[in-house]
């Protein structure tokens, strides 16, 4: 099956009037012009390798739309699916917390996090995208470590991050900014949110002997298992220096420059969320994904919590980019792919997976469609797919 007449986005280049053949599910031929007779015709819209979200903080939300309102796990998860296609995504993995004590404390306990994780996982092949789990490891909740060790055992893990969000460190290291956040949010004063937030570091600070124990176990866990592991919220060089020692490949959302410099310099991929890079500055003002890119210190880009941000913010670091759109491209997938060890996709190349997301660039950019393994996933009926759709996967 030919899709021809792409502006198609290669590793480092752009072919303005392309074509690419796909059969089996892979990408079988790429050519320099249109061809004829072709199941697919681009008439100049984009073709881009299908976006990978390495952390996706969405599930929480599809499940209980509002406080106390529990939709059926099923539902939650198609919902979730379907949006992603239609943002371009075709790997995800859903960044979910083991942390009880947190704002969202009910959505995060060890059993309901236990279950949503094992239900995506049997869901899997009822999908549309390639759904995989990043489990989001609070460091402070040693507890969490045999429910994770159960998990990793039993297959159902494939990323763990170390994170830590005991306020006045990490991404909330400016305590005044907690404390006025915590009032607005509870809708109390500031004195009662500064009790609350003195409160939470008190319940959370833990002696660094033993949050060294509980590194060293899920490092040495990771490692057993082939889970790949990041750090998140780095802040200093000191913390990047611990992660590095711990195995970490990723450093996700660093907080400062320093620390991003510090995680480049040992090795460690930096990953920030596109909704930063698209509106230019990060929510909990923390280190600027724009400013990170500009920097040169910027690896890949991830949905954070939305993942119709990835196009978006492509496009928009694309105009900054060294190599334009196909090194703000590689943000969204290639690096991503290499960082966790995916290589079977993420570039548009003969002999990849065809993960594709067709676009166009016109105001903040539109997802016209999306293909996972050369099936059409997602189409917003732009583009003529009757032939694509009737093609098998396997044809030439």
């Amino acid at each position: 099956m030919w899709l021809s007449d792409f502006r198609v986005v290669l590793p480092h280049r752009v072919i303005e009037r392309g074509s690419v053949r796909i059969g089996n599910g892979i990408i079988k031929e790429i050519s320099e012009q249109p061809v004829p007779d072709a199941a697919l015709k681009g008439h100049g819209f984009i073709l881009l390798p299908g976006f990978i979200d390495m952390h996706g903080d969405m599930i929480e939300r599809e499940i209980e739309p509002r406080p106390k309102v529990r939709m059926p796990m099923e539902l939650g998860l198609r919902d979730l699916d379907r949006r992603l296609a239609g943002s371009g995504i075709t790997t995800a993995y859903a960044a979910l917390s083991f942390s009880p004590a947190s704002t969202y404390g009910h959505l995060r306990s060890y059993e309901h996090t236990s279950s949503v994780i094992r239900a995506l996982h049997a869901m899997k092949d009822r999908l549309l995208v390639d759904h995989r789990i990043h489990a989001r490891f609070e460091i402070t909740f040693p507890n969490a470590l045999e429910v994770i060790d159960e998990l990793i055992r039993e297959g159902t893990v494939d990323l763990i991050s170390l994170t830590d969000h005991t306020p006045g460190q990490g991404q909330y290291r400016n305590i005044e900014r907690v404390v006025e956040r915590t009032a607005a949010e509870k809708g109390v004063t500031r004195e009662e949110a500064a009790s609350l937030v003195a409160r939470k570091i008190e319940e959370r600070t833990r002696p660094a002997e033993e949050l060294a124990a509980t590194l060293a176990r899920i490092s040495k866990t990771c490692h057993a298992h082939n889970v790949h592991l990041a750090s998140h919220d780095d802040d200093t060089v000191a913390k990047v220096g611990i992660m590095a020692e711990l195995g970490v490949t990723i450093s996700e959302f660093p907080v400062t420059e320093e620390a991003a410099r510090a995680a480049r310099a040992r090795g460690l991929a930096t990953a920030m969320g596109a909704p930063n890079a698209l509106r230019g500055e990060s929510y909990s003002g923390n280190l600027s994904a724009r400013a990170a890119h500009t920097a040169g210190l910027l690896d890949i880009l991830a949905a954070d919590y939305h993942p119709s941000a990835m196009l978006p913010a492509v496009l928009e670091l694309a105009k900054a980019d060294p190599e334009g759109l196909p090194g703000a491209a590689r943000l969204s997938a290639a690096n991503a792919a290499h960082a966790l060890g995916l290589d079977d996709r993420g570039t548009i190349e003969v002999g990849k997976r065809a993960d594709l997301v067709i676009a166009d660039d016109t105001g903040i950019g539109h997802v016209t469609a999306t293909m996972r393994g050369g099936r059409i996933i997602f189409s917003d009926g732009r583009l003529s797919l009757s032939e694509a759709r009737r093609a098998p996967v396997g044809a030439s």
